[in-house]
């Protein structure tokens, strides 16, 4: 027969299991909030060098899924045209004056951004990452994530996700060594319609890349379904057919 302590200790730590945080939900709660399972979207990508220079390319992007990304160069002149592909772990460039595609890697940029293609061609992040702790601060949750295979860009992030919005507002991108590669810091929250609330720009720096600055810009945001034929190296010369 239970004492009246053990009764009385049961009670209390009902509470406390029903608190516990759950930082696998609240990533999955994140991609949902950031972008539909399928949409599209145009995306301007602003890169900024130490002497102020500037560089901009636009994108139509589509994403299906988890994991499958499509990416249309609208500008600048040198790349319209180009496509980027990512299927998982797979990504690839297609090049129209060639003909073909070539492999690419996640730690590359095709825009010689400070934004490697992992974060241009990003897929959910429960796609790739496990949450390992969550901790809950005033404003934020802190989710620490570790990479779920060496074919991930980063091996580890922090994220800091907004309590009440349920998305991110900085996450820190770490190598296997514990070397900090870079920063990112979501702003700018808008309504994009179709119940998207999500923030509309996303800037990076890095400590690789002193004096460097990119910066992503979302337009047009809205859910789209696509075909699984859209998604494979064989259709790439045709994404232009894709934009309304």
């Amino acid at each position: 027969m239970k004492t009246l302590l053990s009764l009385v200790l049961s009670f209390v730590a009902l509470p406390a299991m029903a608190a516990a945080l759950d930082g696998t939900e609240i990533l999955k709660k994140v991609d949902r909030n950031l972008e539909p399972e399928s949409y599209e979207s145009y995306r301007q990508l602003t890169d900024i060098q130490p002497d102020g220079a500037k560089k901009v390319s636009v994108l139509y992007t589509m994403k299906k899924g988890r994991d499958k990304v499509v990416a249309l160069f609208l500008a600048p002149a040198s790349d319209k045209g180009r496509v980027t592909l990512r299927d998982g772990d797979n990504m690839w460039l297609y090049i129209p004056d060639v003909g073909r595609s070539i492999r690419i890697t996640s730690l590359q940029s095709v825009t010689g951004s400070v934004f490697n293609n992992a974060d241009i061609l990003r897929i959910d992040y429960t796609a790739e990452y496990n949450v390992e702790a969550a901790e809950e601060q005033k404003d934020a949750y802190l989710l620490s994530l570790k990479a779920k295979t060496g074919e991930v860009a980063y091996d580890k992030l922090k994220m800091w996700v907004d309590k009440q919005a349920l998305l991110p507002v900085t996450i820190e991108a770490y190598a296997a060594s514990g070397l900090l590669l870079k920063t990112l810091r979501f702003k700018d929250i808008k309504d994009f319609g179709g119940g998207i609330k999500r923030p509309a720009t996303l800037e990076t720096d890095s400590p690789l890349y002193k004096g460097y600055k990119s910066v992503m810009q979302w337009s047009g945001l809205k859910k789209r379904d696509f075909p699984d034929e859209i998604f494979t190296l064989n259709y790439l010369p045709r994404v232009e057919e894709l934009r309304k």
